[in-house]
C-alpha cells in the first residue's frame, strides 16, 4: 500500500498527503474528513481500509497514526453546506479544509475518488485522485480512519442531545430504526434536508 507513496517520495515531494471522508452517505450528520501526511518510508500495517477492518482495529490504528504521522487534520462540512453545496461537493470541501490545516504544508495530495482535479482545480497544491485510494494506498487508508473514527464519535456524543434516531448505533446512516424515527419525532438540525428522509412504507 506504498507504492504510490515511494513514488512521490523518490520524486522529491516529502510532506505527502492521503485524504479521505465518512459519512456521504448518511442522513444525518456532518460530512468528515481527514488529512494524514505519513513519514517518508512509513509503513504502519495497522492502517488499512477504515471499511474493512473492526471499530476496535480501527481505533488502535489510529492511535499509531497520531503517534507517528508528521501531521493530520480533519475538515467538515455541516449538513446546511451538504444541502447547499450537494453531497459531492462538501465532501471535497471538508477534504480541502482538512488539507488547509495540515501543518507543515503538504506538497503532493493523494485524494481518494475521482472527482477531486475537476471540482477544486484552483486547490493549490499539485494533487491526483486514486480509485479505491483507501485499499490501495497508506496515506489515503489512514486518513479513512481518522475520518471514520472522528465522526463517529461526533454522532455518537449528538446521541446524547437527540436520542431515538440511534445515532449512538448507525452513526446517521439510513437504518429502519432512523428512518421510523424520524416518522415518529421529525427531523432536526443535523439532518440533511436535502436527502430523501422517508422511506416509504408500502410494497
Amino acid at each position: 500500500m506504498l507504492d504510490i507513496e515511494r513514488r512521490l517520495w523518490n520524486d522529491g515531494y516529502e510532506h505527502v498527503a492521503g485524504l479521505d471522508e465518512a459519512g456521504r452517505g448518511c442522513l444525518a450528520g456532518p460530512v468528515v474528513a481527514a488529512a494524514v501526511v505519513l513519514p517518508v518510508g512509513a509503513d504502519i500495517p495497522a492502517i488499512r481500509d477504515s471499511k474493512s477492518i473492526s471499530e476496535a482495529q480501527r481505533l488502535d490504528a489510529r492511535e499509531q497514526i497520531e503517534a507517528r504521522a508528521v501531521t493530520w487534520a480533519v475538515g467538515r462540512c455541516s449538513p446546511a453546506e451538504i444541502d447547499t453545496l450537494n453531497i459531492l461537493q462538501a465532501a471535497l470541501q471538508a477534504m480541502r479544509r482538512a488539507a488547509a490545516d495540515l501543518d507543515p504544508d503538504p506538497d503532493y495530495l493523494l485524494v481518494d475518488g475521482n472527482q477531486w482535479n475537476r471540482s477544486l482545480s484552483e486547490a493549490p497544491w499539485p494533487a491526483e485522485t486514486v480509485v479505491k485510494g483507501d485499499a490501495t494506498s497508506q496515506s489515503i487508508a489512514a486518513a479513512s480512519i481518522i475520518a471514520k473514527t472522528e465522526r463517529d464519535a461526533l454522532m455518537r456524543r449528538l446521541a446524547e442531545e437527540h436520542p431515538g434516531y440511534g445515532w449512538d448505533s448507525n452513526v446517521g446512516y439510513p437504518t429502519q430504526q432512523h428512518y421510523a424515527a424520524i416518522r415518529e419525532h421529525g427531523v432536526t438540525d443535523w439532518h440533511r434536508r436535502s436527502f430523501k428522509l422517508h422511506r416509504s412504507t408500502s410494497r
